[in-house]
């Protein structure tokens, strides 16, 4: 099936084409896969592939002992390659494996400025994704740390997660390309509905004391994977959109884990006044998620609310993968720091400037949290003040 999962990722996702180059990053424990992918990007007419290797127990004793004013200058963190990369129109393909803990005994100014390093070294790509004008796509490939962790008395742990992977991402279909498109269908069926609502507003509520109101822009446009040329997200069970930052009201509790740098944030809450974040609280990682919010004064607001039932493929495996791109896809979620430009009628022929005058936030960061559950309710009021049941009991209805 590994092969059905590679063809999948560069023929569907990324729609690679002869002689367009390839950046892939990747954790070094995969290298294996690796140059299987390379194989047969080669039979599809690249011959251009950079390998971005990462070595996370490396990075993880390198982080112990550097100084923090040398983070920017050492290699290991600096991703400018991705710049010359995008210059020459390549594809990015981001395989990530988790390694659940392994930075928790780093200071946490040091891993909020590897992500402000890497973020900086990179701007020409972050600008292009942004807009939609590069093939990109993040997926998953096991770790044994990881694995370990979800399966810690299966002796296969790794080929275990690894099966997850194939029946989440539908691998193990006879054609899981044409799975995707159906898929994608349906959600664009739902986006084309709540597109023609003209909603105002969305009102949360759920029994862990979610209350809360997020104010949509003029011209909001829910968006799915279909919308874009190519799938940026292996896999994508969500709908999503860019709410009006300056008009969130109330609280909202999360309802998995938030893994950030390799940190845990666990059972924190969210209490918004007019967009601003104004008072939160964790019982495990608030430190972590108090720099999340100071890492820009923009992270204090919305850049994303998404939409995903809690009976989607991922929720029915009744696992919590600690992974923000497998739990988000089985979750209702919402990120604080940038928003979407196609989720702005128009917004990708927009400056960034112009977005930001049209309501959304602009930001260098963007940091998914989780906030489904089985009893979710979301209720769309309209411009006429109609309220419009989309969710109810963690599902759609509409």
């Amino acid at each position: 099936m590994l092969e059905k999962y590679i063809d999948l990722l560069l023929k569907k996702c990324l729609k690679i084409k002869s002689g367009q180059p390839l950046l892939i990053y990747y954790d070094k424990e995969n290298q294996y896969i690796i140059n299987k992918i390379k194989e047969k990007a080669k039979s599809y007419g690249v011959d251009d592939v950079y390998e971005d290797c990462v070595d996370s127990y490396k990075n993880h004793e390198v982080l112990k002992s550097i100084d923090i004013n040398e983070i920017e200058n050492n290699e290991l963190f600096n991703k400018t390659i991705w710049d010359d990369y995008a210059k020459k129109n390549a594809a990015f393909l981001m395989l990530k494996g988790e390694m659940p803990g392994l930075m928790d005994d780093i200071d946490s100014s040091k891993k909020r400025e590897v992500v402000k390093v890497s973020l900086k070294t990179k701007k020409l790509y972050r600008k292009l994704q942004s807009a939609s004008k590069i093939a990109w796509c993040i997926a998953t490939l096991p770790t044994e740390r990881w694995a370990k962790k979800l399966f810690p008395n299966d002796k296969d742990a790794y080929n275990k997660l690894f099966s997850y992977i194939y029946k989440i991402c539908m691998i193990d279909q006879d054609d899981p390309i044409k799975c995707w498109d159906e898929q994608i269908k349906k959600m664009q069926s739902i986006c084309d509905k709540i597109n023609n609502l003209n909603l105002q507003e969305l009102h949360y509520t759920n029994d862990l004391g979610t209350d809360l109101y997020i104010g949509l822009t003029d011209n909001y446009h829910f968006a799915s994977a279909g919308d874009n040329e190519y799938i940026n997200n292996m896999p994508s069970y969500e709908i999503f959109s860019s709410p009006h930052y300056l008009k969130t009201n109330g609280k909202v509790y999360s309802s998995l884990p938030l893994i950030y740098s390799g940190s845990y944030i666990k059972d924190f809450y969210l209490e918004f006044k007019d967009g601003k974040v104004i008072n939160y609280d964790a019982k495990k990682g608030k430190e972590t998620l108090k720099d999340i919010l100071e890492s820009e004064k923009e992270m204090y607001y919305l850049g994303e609310v998404a939409l995903v039932n809690n009976n989607s493929p991922i929720a029915r495996t009744k696992k919590i993968f600690e992974t923000t791109l497998y739990d988000e896809n089985a979750s209702c979620h919402l990120a604080l720091g940038d928003s979407f430009p196609e989720c702005y009628e128009n917004g990708l022929e927009m400056k960034r400037e112009e977005l930001k005058d049209k309501g959304l936030n602009i930001c260098k960061n963007h940091v998914d949290f989780m906030i489904g559950t089985k009893d979710l309710n979301i209720v769309g009021i309209t411009k006429d003040n109609e309220k419009i049941q989309i969710f109810e009991n963690g599902n759609f209805v509409i």
